[in-house]
């Protein structure tokens, strides 16, 4: 059973999703500013985040960078602001996914069960599989779910190893932006443009000496991305 903390200083938003994820058998914690989040946090397992933006004392936002300073939980983000910078905001702060309010509770179920899908599996294409995947100095173990760059152990968010690993798995071979938002997100990719670019940007920060000189992922120019052979 997945532990899942819910955040929002709303306790009537916070009662109806613990209703509706109670019914998918999640353990549900609940916290109402960013503060009591991270108490929680350090008390508790938690697999799953979901976390309002707006909030007293500490912010969705803030608090999402600290978490991140030292976990790589799925973290689902709350907002009733919709802009596309809200939500790019969002995603460079270390979120996995945005959800708007007011929201169909059918639909944060889904996302949720479809974070802890990826996070259990860290994108495996195949979860049996033990296998090591190598480009030049970059590294994945899949048995140990690790990324090592020279050496080098690199953190990664569930999503951004989802992400490497299709391209590592795949060397030489293009996937346009829809291609990969629909292999690692498994749903069709409207409006992908903008959440795909913001990830592959900080595995490029995280893998390579020069993220504006790549050596491991590149961009092919109107078609897509892809991990050289090397």
């Amino acid at each position: 059973m997945a532990n899942i903390l819910v955040c929002d200083d709303d306790k009537e938003i916070v009662d109806a999703i613990e209703i509706y994820l109670n019914q998918d058998g999640y353990r549900i914690f609940k916290a109402y500013d960013g503060e009591q989040a991270m108490e929680i946090m350090k008390k508790e397992e938690i697999h799953l985040l979901i976390i309002d933006i707006m909030m007293p004392k500490l912010d969705g936002i803030r608090a999402t960078l600290k978490i991140r300073e030292y976990s790589s939980i799925p973290i689902i983000m709350l907002s009733a602001k919709s802009q596309d910078t809200d939500k790019i905001l969002g995603l460079n702060m270390g979120a996995d996914d945005y959800i708007t309010k007011p929201f169909n509770p059918l639909e944060l179920a889904a996302r949720v069960k479809s974070n802890l899908r990826r996070y259990t599996s860290l994108g495996s294409l195949n979860p049996e599989s033990k296998s090591l995947f190598q480009v030049g100095g970059l590294v994945i173990n899949d048995d140990t779910k690790q990324v090592t760059v020279d050496g080098e152990f690199v953190k990664m968010t569930p999503i951004e190893y989802n992400i490497l690993l299709l391209l590592v798995k795949n060397q030489g071979r293009v996937f346009s932006i829809d291609q990969i938002y629909e292999s690692i997100w498994n749903e069709d990719a409207i409006g992908a443009d903008n959440t795909v670019a913001v990830h592959i940007r900080h595995i490029r920060e995280k893998i390579e000496i020069n993220p504006r000189e790549p050596r491991y992922l590149k961009v092919v120019w109107g078609v897509g991305y892809k991990i050289d052979r090397q």
